[in-house]
């Protein structure tokens, strides 16, 4: 089963945002947390839907970051501003990046790009939906367990999408907030994002795989549940280990970083859904992962 429209999940899980920009509250009773931080754009749906979905902003104490992408924590300064008394909350590496004036101005430009794409512009600027940084103010890494209402979000280190990236388990969901770690899912494909380190990435999968995850939640394009949700670690480790046959072949065909970045950029814009990130990025992505794959393997060019 797909959840890629906000609503409930289950009971203490919800769906939050756009389909291909998303988040979830999850808690009940007088506890609620936000796992993932979305783009800028998205921030005024979130209002919305929480009013929709009967949940009180009041309640919500904390926002964890999962990763410091500019397309997972856009709607976080927002958010603060408006919900000061909620805990942010991201991995020690997150913290370092996101006081970083060259990251944080590249992550409003991105998000001020994407308010623009989608004609919101002149809304933002209303709403105030700038991105001025982030200040996170509490730093978890792997073993610590967090809670809310009466679930368990036990915090896992999942590097190789990027350096930063955490996931969250809830076990009592049997629930894995896997952000981009994990892969994103659209239609049949599972798009392998392995952008700092690819064998990392194919660790963080691995270990992923060791819990018992009926519910897989990325942050775009929704989650899956029952057999879906149950495959979709194992299907996303073949994609992984397909993507980077895929790339090695390409790398040695071309002996070039450029060229090869510029074939898989084509590939995976032909694949994926409208609404995906612009080219631009996907050729960010495409790069770092073909030169971290060339950095394994020897040319056949002389």
């Amino acid at each position: 089963m797909v959840f890629d429209t906000p609503g409930m999940i289950t009971d203490r899980i919800w769906l939050v945002g756009r389909r291909e920009s998303c988040a979830y509250i999850v808690g009940g009773g007088q506890d609620y947390a936000l796992l993932g931080g979305a783009m800028a754009y998205v921030a005024p749906d979130v209002l919305e839907q929480l009013n929709r979905f009967g949940i009180d902003e009041d309640k919500i104490h904390r926002i964890v970051v999962l990763h410091s992408h500019f397309d997972h924590c856009g709607m976080v300064p927002f958010l603060k501003r408006r919900w000061p008394w909620a805990v942010v909350t991201a991995s020690a590496r997150s913290k370092e990046l996101l006081q970083k004036p060259n990251v944080i101005e590249s992550i409003a430009a991105f998000n001020q790009a994407m308010m623009a794409q989608s004609s919101l512009t002149d809304s933002a600027e209303e709403r105030d939906l700038r991105f001025d940084g982030i200040n996170v103010e509490a730093v978890v890494g792997e073993g610590d367990v967090l809670t809310c209402s009466d679930l368990s979000l036990e915090i896992l280190d999942v590097p190789g999408h990027s350096s930063c990236s955490i996931a969250i388990y809830v076990p009592q969901e049997k629930a894995l907030f896997a952000s981009d770690a994990g892969g994103i899912p659209f239609g049949d494909k599972i798009f392998t994002a392995a952008n700092a380190n690819f064998d990392l990435y194919q660790q963080s999968l691995e270990k992923m795989a060791g819990r018992d995850v009926a519910i897989f939640l990325a942050e775009h394009y929704g989650a899956l549940a029952g057999a879906e949700g149950r495959r979709f670690l194992a299907n996303a480790m073949a994609a992984a280990a397909e993507t980077r046959r895929s790339l090695e072949e390409a790398y040695r065909a071309t002996g070039d970083e450029a060229r090869t970045t510029a074939i898989v950029t084509d590939r995976i814009m032909a694949e994926t859904p409208e609404g995906f990130l612009p080219r631009e990025v996907v050729a960010i992505v495409a790069g770092q992962m073909v030169h971290y794959i060339a950095k394994t393997l020897p040319t056949n060019k002389t």
